[in-house]
């Protein structure tokens, strides 16, 4: 399984410095103007830590937001900065993007099944990270990436789906020795 180790880093100009990289502060900003709501996640500079805001909500009429998402923002949960973070919506309206490097790590249950001939792997993931799956499976097969793209080459990894590029769904695999 690939399971998420911290937030993604967010990709934006900082309009401060040079910098291009961003992390979530944890904390959320709302703002009520009469019957009107805006919200926005705070993100920190990674270089010079100057304060940039991802709009969450714009000029909604504070009854249509539900009691529950609001309740998530004024405690500024975790769970939801990671879900907006993964919003396509949210991320398109704040034109950034998300850099996993180093934010994700392979639960592979256990290596007995190096030493098997044929492997049959289903790869499912805990959230939409996406990964090369070469990558996944070299680190999972304990081998290096060149000696997977070998292997795919020459037929002995199979796929129902494309195994170049990046994924970011559940897929299975099946590696011949």
């Amino acid at each position: 399984m690939v399971e998420p180790t911290r937030l993604p880093v967010v990709l934006r100009p900082c309009p401060a410095c040079a910098s291009g990289r961003f992390r979530a502060s944890g904390k959320f900003r709302v703002n009520a103007n009469h019957k009107l709501l805006d919200a926005w996640l705070l993100v920190l500079c990674t270089s010079c830590g100057d304060t940039a805001k991802l709009s969450v909500l714009e000029r909604v009429h504070v009854r249509s937001v539900r009691p529950e998402l609001l309740e998530r923002l004024h405690d500024n949960d975790l769970g939801l900065i990671a879900e907006l973070l993964q919003d396509p919506v949210v991320r398109h309206r704040n034109r950034v993007a998300l850099d996993w490097a180093g934010a994700w790590r392979l639960n592979t249950g256990g290596s007995d099944h190096l030493d098997r001939e044929v492997i049959d792997v289903s790869v499912r993931f805990a959230a939409r990270i996406p990964v090369r799956p070469v990558r996944l499976i070299a680190d999972g097969c304990a081998l290096s990436r060149a000696e997977v793209e070998r292997l795919l080459a020459d037929g002995k990894l199979v796929s129902a789906v494309r195994l170049s590029g990046k994924l970011s769904g559940d897929f299975t695999f099946t590696l011949k020795r």
